[in-house]
């Protein structure tokens, strides 16, 4: 056999043994989706090894766990679960294969940062996959949102949100939010205007129907918790003036101390109980609400809204 054409049938056989294993991958890529064990998806030796195993096809794999991360979360999250501890390594994997997949760091942390139910409780994972995001994607202005967004509202280390924030305004078309967040956060962190400046940020910024639903959510739980506050206030200034509480909302009309019947953001009149207190009146209405809700009243699972794509 001359030397050229021995190339040639070495050449095609490999050629044939790659089209072969590519062949395989793709079935087995068809039997996760439709049924493999999340364990056997999971447990390669390592993110580099699987990525050498893809044959080049990185960005299918990376979709593939990143729908698995997707199914792992929803699943966990609708039995109430306490425990998450697949979602940081498929999380990790996914962006591995593909670290432009920058939904996968903007949900991911949507995933691991809140405390249980409404997520895993792993704020520091989030962070490291947000530290992750920023570095092969650095000019994403929205990882460094998430990033404060983090430090602010599930770690409260203000310092680190200001950092955060500072850090996006210095990407190339960040939103003017970032700069308003660093100084809103380096002068006024914790109070509430600043929790509601950054909802309202998320609820402006965002372009994702999930995220933007839990915002307005948020938005309207913060609300509840100022009316409660300045309501109850106004109801303490009411008894100290009479010695009594006032029966309704009305008296203190007739006082002079508020004028009509305050209403929650969903339109719904407040009640007003015999010892003082100001309540919703379906506190199911607003799952993050700290105020207004009756003594012992156990919230339900708070909706979360999966991904499609």
């Amino acid at each position: 056999m001359k030397a050229s054409r021995r190339v040639t049938v070495i050449a095609g056989v490999l050629v044939a043994g790659c089209m072969l294993a590519s062949v395989a991958l793709v079935h087995h890529l068809d039997q996760v989706r439709t049924g493999a064990s999340l364990e056997e998806v999971l447990y390669i030796p390592s993110p580099k090894a699987l990525k050498r195993m893809s044959l080049g096809y990185d960005g299918l794999l990376a979709d593939v766990y990143w729908t698995r991360a997707v199914q792992y979360f929803g699943t966990k999250h609708r039995v109430g679960a306490k425990r998450y501890d697949l979602l940081a390594p498929l999380l990790e994997i996914t962006t591995y294969l593909d670290p432009q997949l920058v939904v996968a760091y903007e949900y991911g942390s949507n995933f691991l940062a809140p405390a249980p139910p409404n997520g895993a409780g792993m704020p520091r994972r989030a962070i490291d996959l947000q530290e992750y995001g920023i570095r092969n994607n650095p000019n994403e202005w929205r990882l460094y949102y998430e990033l404060g967004f983090i430090y602010y509202m599930d770690l409260k280390d203000y310092a680190g949100a200001t950092e955060a924030f500072a850090r996006g305004t210095r990407v190339p078309n960040a939103h003017p939010f970032l700069r308003l967040l660093a100084g809103q956060m380096a002068e006024h962190a914790g109070d509430l205007q600043t929790a509601r400046m950054m909802w309202t940020a998320t609820y402006q910024t965002s372009t994702e129907t999930a995220i933007r639903a839990n915002a307005a959510a948020h938005l309207r739980a913060l609300q509840v918790d100022e009316d409660v506050t300045r309501l109850e206030a106004l109801v303490a200034s009411y008894r100290e003036q009479t010695g009594h509480f006032p029966a309704s909302f009305s008296e203190l009309e007739a006082a002079g101390i508020l004028r009509g019947t305050p209403v929650d953001p969903l339109g719904h009149p407040y009640k007003l109980m015999p010892n003082g207190r100001v309540e919703v009146r379906s506190p199911d209405d607003f799952p993050f609400i700290q105020k207004g809700a009756p003594p012992g009243y156990v919230p339900p699972e708070a909706p979360k809204v999966l991904p499609t794509d």
